[in-house]
């Protein structure tokens, strides 16, 4: 029955898709699809829908669950360590460069995600600059909301200083929350008098937590981010906070003086608008900074290479946008 199932999508992919965006790749359209309607492969009619019935620990459990089958690559090691409280690991290539590193912040909605879940993924960006890689477990919403998660990020930050790694030797990056926390701590170190790393790099990060830019309604449809769940996700995050604080929505921060970073999105993303708003206050700042839109890509999809060629290209380019950098002395 599956197999029967799965068939019949790829048929309906081809005859709905063929023709209708040539510079898409056949490969992103398929896998895209079917990721937008996993709901039929549990024999559900509607997608689903995030409320105030949602489980967090059911949901943890879920991606636990799904990432547990990923493997790293081979060439690719790691090694737990502890930041105060918090678990880490050093994700680790072959002939990494030496004294510089990657911060890499993980996403899953501030709400979940962990350096089990996440070690597959930040091994793409080890292997792809050849920098060790940091990974580490920052406490998760609604047990903790902000400003936990932002506070271990600077905590993670300065444990990298104090192991003598220079600044301008660190790219901090991360996706979804991670990028979101990402544009965050580079506010707070400014806040802090911090030393800043040399550049960053924020895939698809909600920088209004207010979730009200347009593209929330305009792309509900094109996004593979389950409906409602951002309103959800963001409100356990938020707690007591205002919402439009800079270091809970990095879109209303002062970026002058903050180091080089680059914005990527897909332009079927709900975070679209955000992305682009951000990009838009930085630049204004006096920042350089580096929008990568790809046309009808969706949520954090660089993380999903080498699924199809576009999540590839775009890991590469973030991959060469750090190493760029952290070599330019």
């Amino acid at each position: 029955m599956s197999k029967l199932i799965v068939f019949n999508l790829f048929i309906a992919i081809w005859q709905f898709e063929n023709g209708s965006n040539p510079l898409q790749s056949i490969r992103s359209r398929i896998i895209i699809w079917l990721i937008k309607n996993r709901h039929l492969f549990e024999l559900k009619l509607r997608p689903e829908v995030i409320d105030e019935n949602f489980s967090v620990a059911k949901f943890r459990k879920g991606v636990d669950r799904a990432t547990a089958r990923m493997k790293m690559p081979e060439d690719v090691g790691y090694e737990a360590l502890k930041i105060k409280d918090m678990s880490a690991e050093w994700i680790i290539p072959e002939n990494p460069k030496e004294e510089k590193a990657l911060l890499y912040i993980h996403g899953g909605g501030f709400i979940s995600g962990s350096c089990k879940t996440h070690r597959m993924h930040v091994a793409k960006f080890a292997k792809g600059t050849r920098l060790k890689s940091l990974l580490f477990d920052y406490r998760l919403a609604p047990e903790y909301p902000f400003p936990a998660g932002l506070e271990d990020c600077v905590d993670a930050y300065n444990w990298l200083l104090d192991q003598g790694y220079k600044s301008k030797n660190i790219i901090v990056g991360g996706e979804s929350a991670g990028g979101t926390l990402t544009l965050s701590l580079l506010l707070a170190l400014k806040e802090r008098g911090i030393r800043f790393p040399k550049a960053a790099f924020s895939i698809s990060p909600v920088t209004d937590l207010r979730c009200k830019a347009d593209s929330f309604a305009y792309n509900a449809k094109n996004d593979i981010t389950p409906t409602g769940s951002w309103d959800v996700w963001m409100n356990l995050y938020i707690g007591d906070t205002d919402p439009t604080s800079p270091l809970l929505s990095p879109q209303f921060g002062n970026y002058a003086g903050l180091p080089p970073f680059l914005v990527c999105v897909g332009t079927h993303e709900i975070h679209l608008d955000d992305c682009i708003n951000v990009a838009k206050r930085a630049e204004e700042h006096g920042v350089e900074v580096t929008l990568s839109k790809w046309d009808k890509m969706v949520h954090a999809f660089p993380i999903m290479a080498p699924l199809f060629p576009e999540a590839k290209e775009a890991l590469n380019e973030i991959c060469e946008y750090a190493v760029r950098h952290v070599e330019n002395e």
